[in-house]
Parts: structure tokens; sequence; C-alpha cells
């Protein structure tokens, strides 16, 4: 059976053939209870909705059918709801109707509305109204064990146990199926209020033995692995978490305050378990709430697995349902520039840019779209502007700096250059970025000394950076004549950096100078061979150059 079956019922006024198949219905729901045999629960279900067919105006069908269909699976919750709703819009005075819509509710932690429902039927019902109003507190109970209750929760809970008891006292059959369901929350509560009793103290092992004798005590396996792995994510026992979320699911798949939970972990701290995010988050857009961040959530998944069609796909979604969220556009643009669809990536860039929800956020969209005009586009001046824009609205962004430097010296603007640099390093004295990226400006510009400084003070940063170690060689080298000098720093280089060419080429030149003729055909054999992999150089300069060590 599809969900429209029920939802478009055939609308055939027969009220004497209806109640015939409403009785037929009855007569199979009950064989079913007693011998479970899947003929007879398929049986009542055809039954209800030809009596749905050949009288839509009874509303009995409706709530009972959508019991049966969403216990066979074949209905969510929410079209269960809406089945309900319909029996109250056939006969607003109908008990039951309101019965269980209150019920699918509170299976839906819709509890506000579900007391709503309940309540209307203990209207109605009066004198009669025993079966709502403990049905009501168990709903409360639920509550308590599902949320922060409040005091007049509990006070709500003993009130409707108490006074549906005393009305169903009479109704032994009933009263004892309802005792034994409450025994049952009633331990649920028990294990739940010690739990979170011990959480509070921060007693976690404790509270996580407490839940664990829970799954073996009570019939609510979902509740206590819910809580255990709570517990293990704070503990950061992000295996046993995931395996508590995925126990909690095997009980109840529709739970999407765990689906969710469980999505956010494995995006996490699993990223290599991308595909079953991805899955939780699928089976999180079938409930349509928030489902634009859900497709946001979809196309960052899909870009870690470089599924590049599906991530643009993703954020489009989330961007239909909410065209001004500049975190959208902005992960869109990232997504197509990946694509290498770049006139696309700037349209959204620049969209995000006008949103401007922070000024640090827009200006690090500012550095990512002039990255795209500078690298991409070729525009230098589209790209200084777009620097620029970034720089006044977040005049601290260290790394912005440099990449307006960098622009002005990819157009031999060194003047702007270095003075950008500078800009950067008073900005953060302790990066050793600026002050290499200033020493090449400041060389570019045949300010040794200046250079020199910047350089040294770059390798006393950060005496890691081989390119701060060759460049620094370099100085020494070309500027200074002293080849000695500049040799250490071309072997601190390839130290850091077996493979780096030009470190290699340069140790070649240091040494020739000093008249170490093995060592500089070492070194540019060394530089040969590495650039046949890395193409820094030219091969023949470098051949020629060895070949010249051994002239007479």
């Amino acid at each position: 059976m599809s969900e429209q079956t029920l939802l478009q019922p055939i609308q055939a006024a027969n009220p004497e053939k209806a109640n015939i198949c409403l009785e037929q219905a009855r007569l199979a729901h009950e064989k079913y209870l007693v011998s479970q045999q899947n003929t007879d629960l398929q049986e009542a279900i055809e039954c209800y909705i030809d009596a749905v067919k050949y009288d839509p105006t009874r509303p009995e069908a409706y709530y009972r059918l959508a019991a049966l269909m969403w216990e066979q699976g074949q209905i969510s919750i929410d079209t269960a709801i809406e089945q309900c709703k319909t029996a109250i819009s056939l006969a607003p005075q109908n008990i039951n109707a309101h019965m269980y819509t209150g019920f699918f509710m509170k299976l839906a932690q819709d509890f506000k509305s579900a007391e709503k429902e309940f309540k209307s039927a203990i209207k109605m019902g009066k004198l009669n109204s025993a079966r709502p109003r403990l049905v009501l507190s168990q709903a409360i109970l639920q509550k308590i064990n599902t949320e922060k209750a409040t005091f007049s929760d509990y006070i709500g809970f003993v009130y409707y146990f108490l006074s549906g008891s005393l009305m169903l006292a009479w109704d032994k059959p009933s009263m004892k199926m309802f005792c034994k369901n409450m025994s049952d929350d009633f331990s649920v509560f028990t294990y739940n209020t010690v739990g979170k009793f011990l959480e509070k103290f921060k007693l976690y092992p404790t509270a996580e033995n407490i839940y664990r004798k829970a799954l073996t005590a009570t019939n609510h396996g979902e509740i206590f692995y819910d809580k255990m792995g709570d517990i293990a994510l704070k503990n950061k026992d992000l295996d046993l978490t995931v395996d508590c979320y995925r126990k909690v699911l095997e009980s109840n798949p529709q739970n999407r305050e765990v689906l969710i939970k469980l999505a956010t972990v494995l995006q996490t701290y699993f990223p290599e378990n991308s595909d079953e995010a991805i899955d939780c988050y699928e089976k999180l857009l079938k409930f349509d709430i928030d489902t634009a961040q859900i497709y946001y959530e979809l196309g960052h998944l899909y870009l870690k697995k470089e599924d590049k069609i599906n991530s643009i796909s993703a954020f489009k979604l989330a961007l239909e349902q909410d065209s001004e969220n500049p975190f959208y556009n902005n992960s869109l643009a990232y997504a197509y520039s990946k694509a290498e669809l770049y006139d696309d990536a700037i349209e959204h860039y620049q969209k995000a840019i006008a949103l401007n929800p922070d000024t640090e956020w827009t200006s690090i969209v500012c550095q990512a779209l002039g990255t795209i005009y500078a690298e991409v586009k070729g525009n230098i001046e589209a790209a200084i502007s777009t620097y620029q824009a970034g720089i006044i609205l977040d005049p601290n962004n260290y790394d912005l700096l440099l990449s307006l430097g960098d622009v002005f010296m990819a157009s031999y603007d060194l003047d702007s250059a270095i003075r950008t640099y500078c800009d950067a390093i008073m900005l953060n004295p302790e990066d050793y970025r600026g002050y290499s990226k200033a020493g090449i400006a400041l060389w570019e510009k045949d300010y040794l000394e200046e250079a020199l400084v910047s350089f040294h003070k770059s390798v006393d940063l950060n005496p890691d950076n081989e390119f701060a170690q060759n460049n620094l060689g370099i100085i020494y080298l070309d500027g200074l004549g002293d080849a000695e000098e500049a040799l250490e720093y071309f072997e601190n280089a390839v130290e850091i950096n077996p493979n780096y060419t030009l470190a290699y080429f340069n140790a070649g030149r240091a040494s020739q100078e000093m008249g170490f003729i093995n060592d500089a055909a070492n070194y540019y054999q060394m530089a040969i061979d590495l650039n046949k992999i890395t193409n820094e150089l030219d091969e023949d300069d470098i051949r020629t150059r060895l070949h010249r060590l051994f002239d007479i």
C-alpha cells in the first residue's frame, strides 16, 4: 500500500457497504491480534481502505487505518498524524480521533500538541475519560524521560495518572494492561532520574553502568543507548558514541534527533565514513524539517568525496529554500570554483560579500574571490580592489594582507608590495611568512641589507622554512659574494627538503665559486636528476655549468 492510497480516498457515498467493510476490518484486526498472521492485518487494511472508498466521511476508518499502516511501516508518522487530523475534521467530537492523533504526536515527540489532543478527549469524555487521562499521563512521563521536565510536568503526571486510575478501576482488563505499561515506564523513569543525577555531578562511568542495567531491565533500549552515546561523546570515546547511536537507530530508524547526532559525529570525526553520514542526512530530508541546512551539510560531505556535481546540486537546493543565506552562497561558490566554473563562483562570492553577515567572515570571502581574479582571471585591478575591500572589513586579517602583497608583487609594484608586507609584519610580528615575502620584495628592489635582515628574521622564527634558507643563501652568494656563508644556507635548505631542485643548483654554484669541483658536480647532477620530475629549471643551463667544471 502507498501513502497516496491513504491520502486520496475515492469518494463514492455508500454508507451500508462502508459499515460492512468496517465490521470486516474489525474482525480481521481481532484475528491478527490473536494469531499474528500478516494476512489478517493486510485484510484489515484493505477493508478500511474500502470503507474510505465507500464513505469518505467515516472518521474511524481514517485513524484506525493510519494506526495499522504505520505499524506495517507503510506510512510515516507525519502521514498518520495528517490522517488522524482528517478524522477530527470529519468528527470534531470523536474522542478516539483525538486520542489517536495525540498518540502519533507523542511518537513524534511533539508533546505539546499531543497534550492538547488528549485534553480535548478528556473534556469530551468527562466522567468517561479514564483512557485519555491515563494515556496523557504516559505522554507526560515520556516527556519527563526524554526532555528537561518542569515541576508542572510532574504534577500533571501525578494528577492524570491518579484521576485516570480511579475512573478505570472497574475496567480490570484495561487496568491490568495499563499497569503493565506503567510499570515499564516507571522503570525507565527511575533509571533515567538516577542517571541524570550522576551525570550532573560528572560521575559518567557510574551513570553509564546505570544505563547499561536499564538496557536489560526495560524495553527502552532506544532511550538508554542514546544517553550512553551522549556520555561517550563527552568522554571522547567516539567509537562507542557511534555504536550507541547506531543501536538507537536499529530500534527506531525514525529518531530524528539521533540521526542528527550520528551524522554530526561522523562528519566531524570520521571523514572516511562520509557515505554513512550522507545516508543519515538523506533520511533526515524525509522529515521535511530544516531541509536547507541538511542540503548544506550534504554539500560539504560531497566536497570531501570530491563529488563536485552532487556538491553543487546540494548547495543549489539549499539556496532554493534560502536564497539570501550568505553561507550557502559562499559554499556554492567554492563548489563552483572546485569544478572550475569560475564565472558562477564569482557571482555567488559577490552575493555572499554583499550580504555581509559578519565582517571577519566576509573578509575571508573577499580573499577567496580576489584569488580567482588574480590567479584565474588575471584581473589584477579587480583582485586588488577585492582584497582592499576585505582589509577594510577586517584590518586584522593577516593572510589577506599577504595576498594583497602577492598581487602587488605579481604586477611588479614593489613599493606597494613592501608597504603591504610591512603592514602584515606590524600586525603579526611573530609570523615568519611576512618577513620571507618582504625579503623577496626588498631583494627585487635592491635593498640588500634590508632583505638580509628580513630573511634572517624569517629563518629565526622558522628554521624549517627551506625557501627562506635558500633565499638567504642567494643574498649571500649573489648580493654579498660570500659563497662560504651562502653554501651553509643552501645545505640547510636541502637538508630540510631533499627534493628541493633549486637549492641543489644554488649549492652547486656556491661550491663552484669556492673551487670545490667534485661537490659542485654532485650538486649539479642532483639538480639535473630532480629537475626531470619537478621541471623547475632549464636543464641545458645546469648541464652547461656541469661540463664547464671540467674544461681545461
